[in-house]
């Protein structure tokens, strides 16, 4: 499903060149729940943008879902990024002056769908993260949980291939991060691909996978004893 083969990223920073990646070679197949871990500037938000299809890299192949994405340009970047890949942001990134239904069906606007298939898509995603009875309540009027939940539900709505969670509990309190946990791991109990993002370790462990970078490179890349329990 995700194919990285050397990536390279080097920002150029007025005389000097930062390399954010240097090298990096990486596959998730399909339904794989991988964690990926690394101090700050180890090259994990670099790494996060580019397999969400939000950056290009300097050097090497990306390929989603056999795409060649590395060398996309920016408009088939965003149709790849829309129809492939759900995102959920640690500031949860809900638009604050429209409700739950309205911010859920926003990756659906482009899709070609009608005024009400694309309602009918957002009430079942909604639903599928417990939201049923707050469709019409704006992030405002929800607590950080369910502005999450919220959050959870617009990345669903395309049906995408993968789910990418950058620090997902980082602005909630431990109780209701846990539930935000909890229906991660249900979704990739559903069949999702999940790729997280977070530095914290007793996240991590929650994923099949742990990833860990360092100064650009993939230091390593072990499977967690919750694959084993569910082996």
């Amino acid at each position: 499903m995700i194919d990285l083969n050397n990536i390279e990223k080097v920002y150029d920073m007025g005389a000097e060149k930062v390399r954010a990646l240097d090298g990096v070679s990486l596959k998730i197949d399909k339904g794989d729940y991988v964690a990926v871990m690394g101090p700050s500037g180890s090259g994990k938000s670099t790494l996060m943008n580019i397999v969400g299809c939000l950056d290009s890299p300097s050097g090497g192949s990306y390929q989603l879902n056999t795409h060649e994405v590395a060398s996309m340009e920016d408009d088939e970047l965003a149709e790849i990024r829309n129809r492939e890949i759900g995102f959920i942001f640690q500031t949860f990134n809900l638009l604050p002056r429209t409700d739950a239904m309205q911010n859920v069906e926003l990756p659906l606007v482009y899709s070609g769908l009608t005024k009400k298939e694309r309602r009918d898509r957002a009430e079942k995603a909604l639903q599928a993260v417990g939201l049923g009875d707050r469709m019409h309540h704006k992030p405002n009027e929800m607590s950080g949980g369910q502005r999450q939940r919220v959050a959870v539900a617009r990345a669903l709505v395309n049906d995408p291939s993968i789910i990418l969670a950058d620090e997902p509990t980082g602005n909630l309190d431990s109780r209701t991060g846990d539930e935000i946990m909890g229906l991660l791991d249900r979704l990739h109990g559903d069949g999702n691909t999940i790729v997280l993002v977070t530095h914290e370790e007793f996240l991590a462990e929650r994923s099949a996978r742990i990833v860990r970078l360092k100064d650009g490179k993939i230091v390593s890349d072990e499977r967690t004893s919750a694959t084993a329990s569910a082996g």
